[in-house]
């Protein structure tokens, strides 16, 4: 069964109480009679998989990424100029 929070309206008591879903939801203070409200809590959550902050960015040693290749390179200009810089010394 869960367990739902309440606080006091006036003098701001927290009350834990555990009954199900179905049942009626505590509607007085025990301490003052006044009204209460039920507390809500945020949930935490993880986001797995690709495609998030974390996995897309951060891993890297803080450079940026280098261009893709443009359709009309295929390297050529890098192949030439390590070859004919090995040709030179030999």
């Amino acid at each position: 069964m869960p367990v739902y929070v309440y606080e006091c309206d006036s003098c701001g008591g927290r009350y834990e109480r555990v009954h199900g879903a179905n049942e009626t939801p505590m509607k007085r203070c025990p301490k003052c009679r006044n009204s209460v409200h039920r507390v809500i809590f945020p949930v935490g959550i993880i986001f797995k998989g690709p495609g998030f902050h974390i996995t897309d960015y951060g891993r890297g040693n803080g450079k940026a990424r280098s261009k893709p290749p443009t359709p009309g390179d295929n390297g050529k200009e890098r192949s030439e100029s390590t070859v004919g810089s090995k040709s030179d010394g030999e």
